[in-house]
């Protein structure tokens, strides 16, 4: 049996790992892709303390690095739920794996909500973007179009305006659905349009970089080139709590009920990073729920 099983393999369960680790507690992470979560398509990263720029996978191959020579134990396998038993919780995974522990740290993130275009994810850190703040300063002075029109999109889109030449608001609906001060902000710059009522329905490329979209107008069908440099899609995110749904409580948008101190209302389970309710989603949010959550972990160990 484990001190602590991490489920999420991204910055913030392998900040939960590596508290642990060093607080002298067993870990186990188990992850069911690829080590880092969605900071791996992030072409660069600048805006982490410390870093000048590197690249989302060099962080994530560091950061395993980091918490294997610590001693972690990792394994790839799909968590399916996880059951409290008092002072020992349960995780199974779709494997067959039963692995049990003290306390558990559920850091299983997001995911994008994505087109469903063709060749939608072979462009991701290739000019398809989901973040402005981390992504934005790449295309400065360049054409980007921004996929959505609710408070995400316009969030976006306003940054993204400070510094391209060019944004190009495209909504698939005859209207946006953000607040309407987000609306007068954005389209009083002289530097955004909206195309409305319009479907993404391809992507042109040069080589392996994006190089412009194409356009279906949903009434008439007419189809429209739009050249540009990047493309950011903000047309919403998915928590992937559904497995513990039946241990924790979900708020309507079915991310984790918890706040700053990362407590689920379960003595042992604990949550970190972007699957948990929050305002900001950034790698350094991410980082620091993962220290807040191990530590409260580990004070909950050196209690029982």
């Amino acid at each position: 049996m484990y001190d602590i099983i991490v489920v999420g393999g991204g910055p913030a369960g392998m900040t939960s790992a590596l508290y642990a680790l060093r607080a002298g507690k067993s870990v186990l992470v188990i992850e069911k892709n690829g080590f880092g979560g969605q900071i791996t398509y992030s072409p660069k990263v600048e805006n982490y303390p410390g870093t000048m720029s590197m690249s989302g996978n060099e962080f994530a191959e560091k950061f395993l690095d980091q918490i294997l020579a610590q001693g972690a134990d990792v394994e790839l396998e799909t968590v399916v739920s996880v059951e409290d038993k008092g002072s020992v919780k349960c995780v199974l995974t779709e494997e067959g794996g039963n692995y049990e522990a003290k306390a558990v740290i559920i850091a299983v993130g997001v995911k994008h909500r994505m087109l469903g275009i063709d060749g939608e994810y072979e462009l991701v850190g290739n000019g398809i973007s989901f973040c402005a703040v981390c992504d934005g300063d790449f295309y400065k002075g360049q054409t980007v179009c921004v996929a959505g029109g609710g408070n995400s999109a316009l969030q976006e889109a306003i940054l993204l305006s400070e510094t391209c030449k060019e944004v190009i608001m495209v909504q698939d609906m005859d209207y946006f659905t953000g607040e309407k001060k987000l609306q007068d902000v954005l389209f009083s710059r002289d530097n955004v349009r909206a195309v409305t009522g319009s479907q993404i329905t391809g992507f042109i490329t040069e080589g392996e970089e994006l190089r412009g979209i194409k356009v279906k107008d949903r009434k008439t069908g007419h189809e429209t080139d739009i050249s540009c440099d990047g493309l950011f899609v903000s047309i919403g995110l998915i928590p992937e709590n559904g497995n513990f749904a039946n241990v924790l409580s979900l708020n309507d948008y079915g991310y984790i009920d918890s706040g700053e101190n990362c407590e689920t209302g379960k003595d042992g389970i604990y949550c970190a990073g972007d699957c948990r309710s929050k305002s900001v989603r950034q790698l350094t949010t991410a980082v620091s729920d993962g220290a807040v959550a191990a530590l409260a972990a580990c004070r909950y160990i050196d209690a029982m």
